[in-house]
């Protein structure tokens, strides 16, 4: 792909399942991201060319791996005088098991004198240090030249030396023999030669399981990415599952209940007005039975004779209103007026309402 570029849909894809799966983090993107982001594609592109599998830059790879290499170095030599060292301590623990039975040459106990002596001294000439770096006093006052005088002769040293080369030789070939049979228990009845042989390929036969099994653990992390690619695409997949079953109920069920719900509407109004109009028809039923013609004239003729009467007393009432205004300032004279124009206000407030309590019969 070129860098000015954007990429494809398939390659898009084929970057995604590449550069995401090993170099980055696990990322939930689909193909329909990519189109939509067509740049970010070429960025991966990118970042992935300055990256190895495991996500760190290539500088930082490299200085990383070159630190390891020299871990490796530091740890194998340290587990090489450990071993060493736990060698001799179980060498003594034996001496002094079997001093217990007295049964000891005299060359065991000077063999294993000598080198308990050795150690001991080398153990505390290391715990003093360097007299030039150091600034406190000596540990009880003692020198390096000190502890060294109390070393075993040199005729000593150099024939125990011997002595234990072949002490550890014998000790270790145990070890790895004990390795062999628990790491394969049928090569217990083999011979010592067969066992030497199976000892000398035990290192090929472990790192290759090792390999083994750190193949099987970039499966799995292989399979925990894929298996989260799917777990997010099937998420993916069951929400636009479930936004089209969404859509299909508001379109067809919901549609259809309000349809449903329209017509039942119009059929209680239709069924309410015809309701209304029965009750005034059932109305006016019982007003016809009830008022009948020469009723109605007579209610006519009372409620034309209580206008006129009601006519009358306005008359006498805007009369009255007439002498009140006239009368106005007169003190006794005016008082009575008052309650004059009071009752005929009176009588014309009843005589109305009688009026209208026969209209209201007459309807």
């Amino acid at each position: 792909m070129a860098s000015g570029d954007f990429c494809s849909s398939g390659e898009g894809m084929e970057i995604l399942q590449q550069v995401c799966s090993k170099q980055l983090p696990p990322c939930n993107l689909s193909e329909e991201d990519l189109l939509q982001n067509p740049h970010f594609s070429k960025l991966l592109l990118s970042v992935s060319q300055h990256m190895d599998e495991s996500g760190l830059s290539l500088t930082l790879a490299k200085e990383q791996a070159q630190a390891w290499k020299e871990v490796r170095l530091h740890k194998t030599t340290w587990l090489r005088s450990e071993i060493l060292q736990r060698v001799i301590q179980e060498l003594l623990v034996d001496y002094y098991v079997k001093t217990q039975d007295r049964n000891l040459t005299s060359e065991d106990k000077k063999f294993h004198e000598t080198l308990e002596q050795r150690l001991l001294v080398t153990e505390l000439t290391q715990l003093l240090g360097p007299s030039q770096e150091r600034e406190v006093p000596p540990l009880l006052g003692l020198e390096k030249v000190d502890l060294l005088e109390l070393m075993p002769p040199s005729e000593d040293f150099m024939w125990m030396r011997a002595r234990l080369l072949l002490e550890v030789e014998e000790q270790l070939k145990k070890k790895c023999f004990t390795l062999l049979c628990y790491h394969n228990p049928s090569s217990d009845s083999d011979s010592e030669t067969l066992k030497a042989a199976k000892v000398w390929n035990l290192a090929e036969v472990l790192v290759g399981e090792k390999q083994q099994c750190q193949d099987a653990k970039s499966q799995q992390k292989e399979q925990m990415v894929l298996l989260e690619k799917k777990s997010a695409t099937y998420s993916q997949v069951l929400l636009r599952c479930l936004a089209l079953l969404q859509r299909l109920l508001q379109e067809h069920r919901l549609k259809t209940q309000s349809e449903l719900d329209r017509i039942n509407a119009q059929y209680l109004e239709v069924k309410c007005s015809a309701m209304i109009l029965k009750l005034r028809m059932e109305e006016l039923k019982i007003l016809s039975d009830t008022y009948t013609d020469e009723k109605v004239e007579v209610h006519r003729l009372i409620r034309d004779r209580l206008e006129g009467a009601i006519h009358l007393q306005e008359q006498d009432m805007e009369k009255s209103r007439q002498v009140l205004n006239a009368y106005e300032v007169l003190g006794e004279e005016f008082d009575r007026l008052v309650k004059e124009y009071t009752q005929l206000k009176q009588a014309t407030e009843n005589k109305r309402w009688a009026l209208q309590e026969f209209n209201k019969a007459c309807c």
